[in-house]
């Protein structure tokens, strides 16, 4: 059976030059999937030239593009004819069964909700995706959707990553866990608390608080916060690696002694750099909606955007906003 993926092929800050060869890379890796390239019909013709001509790749017209810095509110009013917002309709007309987006996450989110609309017992979509740790990864939610959340949300987060989890890692129970200052349970703000306390009445396999050090341990699948500590939790972490990759090259480069060190350990640094590489767990899913949305990194490569692809075809497979549907009102029951 055909699986269908609209592209928003102008988003992102290189927009079609990375996009339309990322969507021929992803259809020689997945032979059941067709793409529909959303944006300038002319733009993309000239791109689709340099590639042999394949049966399923298609192009949808839109004569509006998002800008990355564009007002959330000014582009949901003004650009109803956007690459995003076409890309995204297609999903509700039931030409497309998820969007790929590396376009601004503001305008996608409330574009997505709106079009969308949210499940049913869902208050607010939330940004999820998959980070490297120690055993493998887990996944971490909200990461900047929702600045304040109560707790009762936090719980609907916590379903909808274990939800996620579950279907696109195959865990019967995955561990969930709530970021926190400490571990104890005297820690944290009376939202975390009353989250904890929801959680803890739940079927969910919650394991207690975690602390920010334990994101990359592995020792849960799903951590669970709002958006505004998620934001500020994978900022720093981008943050530290590019530093721990800045003071390595200057180490390796100091003379001539140390520049031969780096060409012995460059199969181990290779190694090393390919198992915590970001392209590799691009694709944050926009969870809560009625349809499946991703979104990339606006800065995606070629290889980054093609995983933000593999990443829709996963969750249409595996039919996750049905899981979710499914599954919260058993779990809110319990919660509360």
């Amino acid at each position: 059976m055909a699986l269908r993926i609209a592209l928003d092929a102008m988003g992102g800050d290189f927009g079609a030059d990375i996009i339309v060869p990322a969507a021929i890379d992803s259809l020689a890796l997945h032979p059941e999937l067709e793409l529909i390239l959303v944006g300038d019909a002319a733009v993309l013709a000239d791109k689709l030239k340099t590639f042999p001509v394949n049966q399923r790749i298609s192009v949808v017209h839109a004569s509006q593009k998002v800008d990355m810095d564009e007002a959330p509110s000014h582009a949901l009013r003004f650009k109803k004819d956007s690459s995003m917002r076409v890309a995204i309709n297609l999903i509700k007309e039931n030409q497309a069964d998820a969007c790929v987006s590396a376009g601004n996450t503001g305008a996608l989110m409330a574009t997505a909700r709106y079009v969308l609309k949210t499940l049913p017992n869902i208050d607010r979509p939330a940004i999820c995706t998959a980070l490297p740790t120690m055993t493998g990864h887990c996944h971490m939610l909200d990461l900047g959707a929702n600045i304040d959340s109560t707790a009762h949300q936090l719980f609907q987060f916590a379903v909808m990553g274990s939800e996620l989890t579950s279907a696109i890692d195959g865990l019967s129970a995955p561990k969930v866990g709530l970021l926190n200052i400490g571990q104890e349970e005297i820690k944290g703000n009376e939202q975390v608390k009353e989250t904890a306390q929801l959680l803890a009445k739940s079927d969910l396999n919650y394991i207690g608080f975690v602390e920010g050090d334990d994101i990359y341990k592995g020792v849960v699948d799903v951590v669970v916060c709002d958006g505004f500590v998620g934001n500020v939790s994978i900022k720093t972490s981008e943050g530290v690696a590019k530093m721990i990759g800045f003071y390595l090259k200057k180490s390796f480069n100091r003379h001539w002694f140390s520049r031969l060190a780096g060409l012995i350990a460059m199969p181990v640094l290779k190694q090393f750099k390919d198992q915590i590489d970001p392209r590799h767990y691009n694709g944050a899913s926009l969870l809560g909606l009625r349809g499946i949305v991703v979104k990339s990194h606006g800065s995606a490569d070629r290889l980054a955007f093609r995983h933000a692809i593999k990443e829709a075809v996963l969750e249409v497979e595996k039919n996750v906003p049905a899981r979710i549907s499914n599954h919260l009102g058993r779990n809110l029951n319990k919660g509360g």
